[in-house]
């Protein structure tokens, strides 16, 4: 007969707080929760279980906390330098990183060449693959200090950045390259003339011939660019080259844009990340076999011990190296020896700036973008 104890106790009972029942998850199931194991054939346990009731039945909270990620976030930067960055990011899902990465290579905003006046070109190159090319230039310019031009606004020194560029090839010389370095910075503004009906435009016989930008300052005054002009980020890139005789005039007009418009507007050369690789030896890899491994890995991932006595025993030397090519796991002695994972929450992530801004600089406007649509999305739900 059931006693009213006996209800009690199989109302409260839980097993998870019995002595003999280990807590959390078992080591299986935490593989298959935070790493991504990559097999002979394909890789496995690549899915994310977010939400809260992924792991409920081992007892394991799974929702999402803001201090939960607040102790779990960390970014640790590994070299930094004036175009390249490479940092970790712990803690975070790939959703997050995927979305930096698409921010820097298309929401953060940079200046670049989009109307080019071409008033003289008799090179072998087409007026619009020369404009196309010129386009392509990086621009050394912090688009912060300049606001985005509209289809009601006027070309001026808040807006716009002008290039000069005029080269001839003398006869009787050898052929001319034209680099970047030709390029020439205007702080106040366009030199070419508007015409309207075949005479210059004015506004009357004593006011300033009109130009295609109304500069009311030389950008050159700005403190920001007082000592260092604003020029092509590379001075040596081609941009044609020039037979005896033949010139090239023209006018580059830079502006504020977003690589989403155009790739030309795009601050980095690329912006990747990767998980970071994890390879655990799962026996004892020795003497031949271990010369064989280390042998076999392209990204020199492992390294060979002396253990004495002529003995020899593979170690992972360097495990950051791994592209997980799963060149280690295709000789058939091996496959069983050799573990390769990837953690889940863990990235490497890497940019390369076209020179606009340092790449520190980039990812912190990266996270500013993603704060505002976060914000946009809360002031929409609220």
């Amino acid at each position: 007969m059931v006693t009213e104890e006996d209800k009690i106790f199989a109302k409260n009972f839980r097993i998870d707080d019995l002595s003999d029942v280990p807590a959390g998850l078992p080591r299986h199931r935490k593989l298959k929760q935070n790493r991504v194991v990559s097999k002979k054939d394909a890789s496995v346990d690549t899915a994310d279980a977010i939400y809260s009731g992924g792991y409920v039945s081992s007892g394991v909270d799974n929702s999402v906390k803001l201090e939960n990620f607040y102790e779990d976030f960390k970014v640790d930067v590994i070299s930094c330098t004036e175009t390249d960055m490479e940092f970790d990011m712990i803690g975070i899902d790939a959703a997050f990183a995927n979305a930096f990465r698409r921010i820097l290579i298309a929401e953060v905003p940079s200046m670049a060449i989009e109307k080019v006046l071409i008033a003289y070109n008799t090179s072998l190159i087409v007026d619009e693959v020369l404009a196309h090319r010129i386009g392509l230039i990086p621009i050394a310019a912090d688009p912060r200090l300049f606001e985005y031009l509209t289809e009601n606004d006027q070309p001026n020194e808040k807006n716009t950045i002008v290039f000069k560029l005029h080269v001839k090839c003398p006869k009787g010389q050898p052929r001319l390259q034209v680099l970047t370095n030709e390029l020439q910075w205007l702080p106040n503004g366009s030199e070419f003339l508007k015409e309207t009906g075949g005479s210059t435009s004015t506004s009357n016989s004593n006011s300033k011939p009109k130009t295609y930008t109304s500069f009311s300052c030389s950008q050159d005054s700005l403190p920001e660019y007082a000592e260092s002009p604003i020029t092509p980020t590379y001075l040596d890139i081609l941009i044609a080259k020039l037979s005896p005789g033949q010139e090239i005039e023209l006018e580059a007009h830079a502006v504020k844009g977003i690589g989403k418009t155009h790739a030309k507007w795009s601050p980095v050369g690329t912006a990747w990340y990767r998980m970071l690789p994890e390879v655990v030896l799962l026996g004892e890899v020795e003497d031949e076999k271990a010369e064989r491994l280390v042998k076999v890995c392209p990204q020199n991932v492992f390294d060979i011990e002396d253990m004495g006595n002529g003995r020899k025993r593979a170690t992972v030397a360097q495990p950051r190296n791994c592209t997980l090519c799963k060149e280690c796991i295709r000789d058939h002695d091996l496959v069983d020896l050799v573990d390769l994972r990837s953690v889940k929450n863990h990235f490497i992530f890497k940019i390369e700036s076209t020179g606009s801004l340092p790449p520190d600089v980039l990812f912190t406007e990266a996270v500013k973008i993603l704060e505002d649509k976060c914000e946009l999305v809360l002031a929409d739900l609220s």
